[in-house]
């Protein structure tokens, strides 16, 4: 089985993807958070260390794209082959009400003529491998067989399919019926992506699709970083040193990158957001996370949680 890293603002950038790495080593490509196309330049200074080589070595990176402008995404595809990318995503998933909006992420998939145009412009144009990470519809699952049959025109790296509508954000449960269809349907190869948070979830998906070769993880690898390894195997606790020793690494880095305290513990807050859930009678140690204002108490709390 091959797993792959979803992206997550605020948290998946190199500083995690390198920590993970590190002390995991299990993850076969790790996409970016994604890139928004800038008037000016390709990339904004934040967007253009995240992409460096230098910050990904040892990894296999795919820098993940969000736009509805086939010129943009060609213009900042070819920047990213000038950084030595070979593949390239692109982000029909998002469901954030401002990305949607403007009609881009999983808002473009209410617009699939002109996602055709899009598509037909960009594979015309844009000699790398292309993957596409999309939900099932806008609105309605009823959109799938229209999208589907629109991306089956294309030779894509991989379909990465979330199977849920973009009102749903992350509520209900991901409809297995339409992956079945595109399981039986899709001519490019296919990863599943949405809610595999235990081993008992990556089970019941192999159960209910057993020829599975891809699985892409977001939530629950940010919220169990050791959730990989459960499921290659039998054990069910916690190593807790490894664990520690990843945290330290994430927090280290950013304390390399930010100055002052604020930046850091903006960082790591996000961090526990997720984390949190792995530890017992933690709603008394958030709350302190939460509201801490110091490193110096942070890594107190820290260390008292992990003890």
């Amino acid at each position: 089985m091959k797993f792959y890293l979803a992206p997550l603002e605020e948290i998946t950038g190199y500083i995690y993807r390198n920590a993970y790495e590190k002390y995991f080593h299990n993850v076969e490509k790790y996409f970016t958070p994604f890139i928004s196309p800038h008037t000016k330049r390709c990339l904004n200074s934040r967007e253009e260390k995240d992409i460096l080589p230098e910050h990904n070595q040892g990894m296999k990176v795919v820098p993940q794209i969000l736009t509805n402008n086939a010129t943009d995404f060609i213009r900042i595809g070819k920047t990213l082959q000038e950084y030595g990318y070979e593949e390239i995503n692109l982000n029909l998933g998002c469901p954030s009400g401002t990305v949607v909006s403007k009609g881009r992420g999983s808002g473009f998939l209410a617009y699939p003529e002109q996602l055709d145009a899009f598509l037909e412009e960009v594979f015309e144009n844009l000699h790398m491998k292309i993957s596409i990470k999309t939900r099932i519809g806008k609105e309605d699952a009823e959109e799938w067989n229209r999208l589907l049959s629109i991306y089956n025109q294309y030779p894509m790296e991989e379909l990465i399919v979330h199977p849920r509508i973009q009102t749903d954000f992350y509520k209900n449960k991901p409809d297995w019926q339409a992956y079945e269809y595109a399981v039986k349907e899709s001519k490019n190869p296919l990863c599943y992506n949405g809610d595999i948070f235990t081993k008992s979830d990556y089970e019941q998906l192999l159960k209910e699709f057993p020829n599975t070769e891809k699985v892409m993880l977001g939530r629950g690898i940010i919220s169990n970083p050791q959730l990989i390894d459960m499921f290659e195997s039998q054990e069910t606790k916690l190593d807790k040193k490894k664990l520690k020793a990843f945290h330290d690494e994430i927090c280290n880095g950013y304390e390399e990158i930010f100055s002052g305290d604020r930046n850091v513990l903006f960082k790591m807050k996000e961090l526990w957001f997720y984390m949190g859930n792995l530890f017992q009678s933690s709603e008394k140690d958030m709350k302190q996370i939460k509201k801490c204002q110091s490193l110096a108490q942070y890594r107190s709390i820290v260390d008292r949680i992990f003890a």
